[in-house]
């Protein structure tokens, strides 16, 4: 997979999931941007990120407001001059029953998980659609399609996910854009580090696999469908669970 000095724009990338995509891409010689609300947290991971031989470029982003998005990516794209991949990876959770959750937890997660891939999908298109060339790769669920107690709105925001990266791939796949998902299951990370072990053993009966991925599993599946291999591959969603949802 050679991927020829490429310019990846992560959001969320400063840790998690989006950090073990950062690392990966970096292995394959991909210059990125890590884009996150956290602008310390992304200096740390880019400083981390450019030990491996790339440019990192730190950027502070709040996902949800349309003014920073757009002033966001016109500044990478002076920066490195193109955006060959994008990963919409940001994302938050504010879990509780549908009777009890407050309407603010539901925008806030809508807002943060999907409204942030139509923002920044938009943007990057402008650009890739004069290059030609573009991958867009969104980081969908598993509970899109098997939904979970308790996180109605997430489960809505990475449903409408995988209907909005459809639509990407139908609307521009002739101008040489991809459009694709991973929806990954239970993956190890510090929100499921935290669950006592009785917990994680009862969810650990749900996957066949018997064990919780690794954010490199995920990283693995991203970095596949960003490349040239993957040039024919576009709508689609490549589930990372384990066998949890077949």
């Amino acid at each position: 997979m050679d991927f020829k000095e490429q310019v990846a724009v992560i959001t969320g990338g400063a840790r998690g999931i989006g950090k073990a995509i950062a690392g990966a891409f970096a292995k394959k010689g991909v210059n990125l941007v890590i884009a996150d609300i956290s602008l310390e947290q992304a200096r740390d991971t880019s400083v981390e990120i450019e030990r491996l031989g790339v440019k990192a470029m730190p950027v502070k982003l709040d996902v949800s407001r349309s003014d920073e998005v757009a002033k966001i990516f016109e500044h990478i794209s002076k920066e490195f001059g193109k955006i060959d991949i994008l990963i919409n990876n940001a994302g938050v959770t504010r879990d509780s029953l549908i009777m009890r959750m407050k309407e603010e937890d539901w925008d806030t997660v809508i807002s943060v998980n999907l409204k942030s891939v139509f923002l920044c999908s938009k943007e990057a298109i402008k650009i890739m659609v004069k290059q030609k060339y573009g991958r867009i790769i969104n980081i969908a669920s598993v509970v899109a399609f098997m939904g979970n107690p308790g996180q109605a709105n997430y489960s809505a925001s990475k449903a409408g996910i995988v209907g909005l990266t459809k639509t990407i791939a139908k609307e521009y796949a002739s101008r040489g854009i991809t459009a694709n998902a991973v929806a990954p299951g239970f993956i190890t990370t510090a929100m499921t580090d935290a669950l006592p072990e009785n917990v994680k053993d009862e969810m650990k009966k749900a996957i066949p696999s018997g064990k919780f991925g690794m954010p490199e599993d995920v990283a693995n599946a991203v970095v596949f469908l960003a490349s040239e291999r993957a040039g024919y591959i576009t709508g689609q969603v490549l589930h990372v669970n384990g066998g949890m949802y077949m």
